[in-house]
This record gives structure tokens, sequence and C-alpha cells, in this order.
């Protein structure tokens, strides 16, 4: 049986080459889009994993620490570490800020880490270079994303820091990649004002008569030392042990420390379902928008070959070929622009996906699922051709 989709194509195979590469490069966007909500939800679950907590205490009737602002007393987590259940408690601020290094600055969330060992929550579970932080203030680990190199000299607000390490996928739910430092130089990075306004608080606290009290010496200085100081973190990441189940040890600090706790599931939902959920639409919208446009691509060039073709069809009628064979031919030509430009398309998205400043997560499955989405868009693009090529008239291919 003679493929007279077959010869069609062949005979304007340019016009299909060409534009099956146009629309390839509309679905390659579409699933590069894909692939960046898919990447974004990926960094919200590596930001929980990395992290190695199965609790986050945080500030009371908040959504911290990384959708909202968390301030809790950093002490806290001693009378936490007792509670029935736990096996390890530990302190951690986030700030996402510009990392200076040299005449350059780097968008990065800075993490402040509990002194402790490998391993400790909030600690980078594993580096590709370096070693981990040893000493108190001045060393830094990053993300590689950053730029940065070992030994490296980065600067944090006032301090500047060594480089000591380097780690991989270490980013924060918005794709900033990760610098740990020393908690005590997070804390002072993040809580402690500069000199200025330091200076202009002890002004108004000295002409507070309330606080300059002759007969309570020492009264003064207290209430200076206490605006000036950083004692506070944004969450305490809780390690529970394995006999518990995170309720068992969340409902107790609900209950007694008056504090919000979520677990793994709760924060997934707060990090998916909230606090990217607005760039989920956006995403959503630029999906429906490129399928219309791809459709109505296809649509149009069916249509126009169709239109070229008006007394060839009415040949085919009068010679008695049926509707059925017919509009196979122009539904063949329709998938066949589909299958070309899912291709290039998916072709176009896996080699520009490593470009993309953020994260491209690329899933067989959204493959798999645009590969149907597209035959479909192409059978429904070719019922306009369909339904012209059924309505000519055998009498044209005796006419003109």
């Amino acid at each position: 049986m003679i493929s007279l989709a077959g010869r069609d194509i062949l005979h304007a195979w340019g016009k299909f080459i060409f534009t099956g590469i146009g629309l390839g490069l509309l679905i390659g966007v579409t699933l590069t889009m894909a692939g960046v909500y898919r990447g974004m939800v990926d960094d919200g679950k590596v930001l929980l994993d990395n992290s190695g907590a199965n609790l986050w205490v945080v500030q009371r009737d908040t959504l911290g620490p990384y959708a909202e602002s968390s301030s809790i007393p950093d002490d806290l987590w001693r009378s936490i570490r007792t509670l029935p259940g736990v096996a390890e408690a530990a302190n951690v601020t986030y700030l996402t800020m510009q990392v200076g290094r040299g005449e350059k600055d780097v968008r990065a969330m800075v993490v402040g880490i509990a002194a402790g060992e490998p391993g400790t929550s909030g600690w980078p579970p594993q580096l590709v270079a370096g070693r981990q932080i040893t000493r108190g203030h001045y060393e830094a680990v990053a993300d590689i994303a950053t730029g940065f190199r070992l030994g490296d000299d980065v600067k944090i607000r006032r301090n500047h820091y060594t480089v000591v390490g380097l780690t991989r996928r270490m980013v924060s739910s918005s794709g900033d990649p990760m610098v740990f430092i020393p908690l005590k130089d997070a804390q002072e990075a993040q809580f402690l004002k500069d000199n200025d306004a330091i200076l202009m608080q002890r002004r108004r606290t000295e002409a507070n008569p309330a606080f300059n009290r002759p007969g309570v010496p020492g009264l003064l200085d207290a209430v200076i030392a206490s605006q000036t100081s950083n004692n506070s973190v944004n969450a305490v990441l809780v390690r529970i042990q394995s006999e518990y189940s995170p309720q068992e040890v969340a409902e107790p600090i609900r209950r007694w420390k008056r504090l919000t706790v979520y677990d793994r599931a709760q924060m997934e939902e707060i990090l998916v379902g909230k606090l990217i959920a607005t760039s989920a639409k956006q995403i959503a919208m630029f999906l429906v928008i490129l399928a219309v446009v791809s459709a109505a691509i296809v649509a149009f060039i069916i249509y126009t070959l169709t239109m070229d073709k008006i007394r060839e069809i009415a040949v085919l009628k009068l010679i008695g070929t049926r509707n059925r064979t017919i509009s196979g031919m122009i539904l063949q030509q329709a998938l066949v622009l589909g299958v070309i430009g899912f291709v290039v398309g998916k072709i176009t998205a896996t080699f520009a996906a490593p470009l993309f400043p953020k994260y491209v997560l690329l899933m067989p499955i959204d493959s798999i699922l645009g590969f149907f989405a597209v035959m479909v868009i192409c059978v429904l693009a070719s019922v306009v051709a369909i339904r012209m090529a059924l309505k000519v008239d055998p009498a044209e291919a005796i006419g003109g």
C-alpha cells in the first residue's frame, strides 16, 4: 500500500523539518520549565535531608526557619536535649545575603552550625574537597556552586573567613548555595548591630531615666549589654531516637516549651506548598501558554499543507479514495511533525539544562507525559485540516 503521508512529507520535507525544529524548541522550553519546578521541589527536599534533623523547633506561631523569620534563645537546646526520645539537639541559624570575594559577591545562604563533629545536625554531610570546620571562628565550608575555592578569603559582614572545605548540592529552597560558618560568627552576622546603631541605642538608653537610676548601680550597663548581645538562633534541629516517633517527642516541646515544632512531612508542606507555591503557579501558566502556542503552530502548518494540495485531495476523492484514508494521511503528517518536534525538544532540554543558573531536574516521567501530550496536541491540531479536506468537492479535480 502506498503511504500517501510519506510521499507528501518527502515532497515537502524542508517545510516539515524546519517546522519540527521550531516546534521542538517550544517543547524543549516546556520540558525545561517542568524541570525547573522539579528542581525547586528537589532543592527543598535536599535542604531538609542535609540538615540531618527529624524535628525543627522554631519560634511559636511562625513558619521558620526557612519560610519565615524565627528567633529563639540559644540556650533552649540544653533543655530540649534532656527530653525523652531526643538523641541530639543543635542550634542553627540561616541568613541569606551577599558573600563577598574580592571585588565580586555571591548570593548565598549563610548557615551557622553549632560546635561538634561531622555528622552533627546542620553540618554538611559530606565534602568533595578540603576539611570540615575545626576552629571556633573565621573558617567556612562552601558549596561549589558559589565558585569559591579552597583557601579563598571571603567576607561576611565585617569579618573575613578562609574557605577550608567544599561541598556539593547544599542549597537553600530557592537554589542559593550554602556557606557554613561557626555559630557564634553567624549570630554576630545576623543579630549583632553595627557600631553606629549600637552608639545610637546606647545614647537612647542613657537618656532614659528608667535605666539610669543612681540607687541601682550597674543597671545601665546591664541593659546596654542585653541590647547589644547576640544570644538568639533561628531554630533547634532535633534528631530523635529510633524507638520514638516524631509526635511523641514534639508534643512535650510544644506543650512545655511553648514553641512550634515541625516534623519532616510538615516542613516539606511548608517548603513545597507555601514557599514555592507562587512559582509553581507561574510555571503552570507558562506550560499552558506553551501548549496552546505549540498546538497553534501544528494546526497552522498542517492546515497550510492541506490547502496546498486541495486539488490532489479532490483527485483522490474522485477516484474513490475513502475519507478515512484521507483523514489518516493528514493525521499521520501531524503525528510525524509532533515526533520530530519532541525529539528536537528533548535533545534541546537535555543540553540546555546544565546551563541554567537554577537546578533543572529532568525526570523520565515528565518526558513520557510530555510525549503523549504532544501527540494529543497534534491530533487535536489536525482536526481543522481534516474537516476542511473532507469538505472538498471531487468536481474541483476537473474544474480548475
